[in-house]
């Protein structure tokens, strides 16, 4: 699904690895991706938790898209930060499912939060090629 995913990939979003409903990608913060408050853009910092999200719900094999989603944010992103987001499976229950991600900033400290996301997903068929 990721390799389709131009928009993602158009922005310089990474997937380091997915597997069994979890799911890491990052993304570093460009010049471009800056508000006028010189901080990361929310709509960024959504969007790669949304990738992360979405290819955490596909690792099951049939279609699943969002059905609703919603995001906190924690601390600023700054330029020239590199994102990671974490997608970790909470529940699947029917077609339905429910997933958290944390996004967080690496630092010369450690990690620190920046955002955290929960995303809610629909399977919407049973292959993909059906989508």
């Amino acid at each position: 699904m990721f390799a389709a995913d131009e928009a993602s990939r158009a922005l310089g979003i990474t997937l380091v690895e997915a597997g069994d409903g979890r799911a890491v990608a990052t993304m570093t913060i460009t010049a471009s991706m800056v508000n006028g408050h010189d901080i990361a853009h929310g709509g960024y910092v959504f969007l790669l938790a949304d990738t992360a999200f979405a290819c955490a719900c596909n690792t099951h094999g049939p279609v699943t898209v969002a059905a609703g989603a919603e995001i906190s944010f924690v601390a600023a992103g700054r330029l020239g930060d590199h994102l990671v987001a974490t997608a970790t499976e909470r529940t699947r229950y029917g077609r339905n499912g429910i997933y958290d991600v944390t996004v967080h900033r690496e630092t010369l400290a450690g990690p620190e939060v920046v955002a955290e996301f929960r995303g809610r997903s629909r399977v919407i068929s049973g292959k993909r090629d059906e989508a």
